[in-house]
């Protein structure tokens, strides 16, 4: 006997512009029907970039319309980020954190991928690290002017971004995750010069 699995009978779009909105009409394996939303917008990529002689880490802040609607949060640190446009996302890691902070990218050590929001995006994000000399800043960053990304490039050492994340002030779940995944496999970056 096989298992029955859910079936998608129909995906309204509702709304279309960066990412697109839908109302997923689905049967369940018990028959029943029920509708989602899914909020469709594509792959994306996440890095942090880490400086291990300095023991730093190069990141943005920038303004975010949903924080600031939800919690009045006038902008975010966050990790180096964007949309995939190209097939391998070490290539867009690699151009998404060259526009956002002008920092040319060599090793990549890729973490994960994983679902940002499961029950309503179709976003899969790729995670990476990213050893950096200070030589490797070749430009200013700060985005893309067309896009009106206004970011700030940011510069924290990482024993300050450690203690930021123990007193749950790192508000970025992908940022979070990734100190935290360097912390484990490099404690010693993590240590006050």
């Amino acid at each position: 006997m096989t298992e029955m699995k859910p079936v998608i009978e129909q995906m309204a779009l509702k709304h279309q512009r960066w990412s697109r909105l839908f109302v997923a009409t689905i049967r369940l394996p018990d028959g029943q029907t029920v509708q989602r939303d899914v909020e469709d917008h594509g792959q994306a990529v996440a890095v942090l970039p880490f400086d291990p002689r300095r023991r730093t880490a190069l990141l943005v802040r920038q303004f975010r319309a949903p924080p600031f609607y939800a919690a009045g949060e006038p902008e975010m640190l966050e990790l180096p980020a964007g949309r995939l446009d190209e097939d391998d996302p070490s290539a867009g890691a690699r151009r998404e954190t060259l526009e956002e902070i002008g920092l040319r990218l060599g090793t990549l050590e890729p973490v994960m991928m994983a679902w940002t929001m499961p029950a309503l995006s179709t976003e899969r994000v790729h995670l990476f690290l990213a050893p950096y000399h200070v030589d490797d800043r070749v430009a200013k960053g700060g985005g893309l002017a067309d896009e009106h990304e206004n970011i700030a490039v940011t510069e924290l050492p990482l024993a300050e971004l450690a203690a930021i994340a123990d007193r749950g002030a790192l508000t970025e779940l992908k940022l979070f995750a990734l100190v935290q995944t360097l912390r484990l496999r490099r404690p010693e970056l993590f240590k006050a010069c």
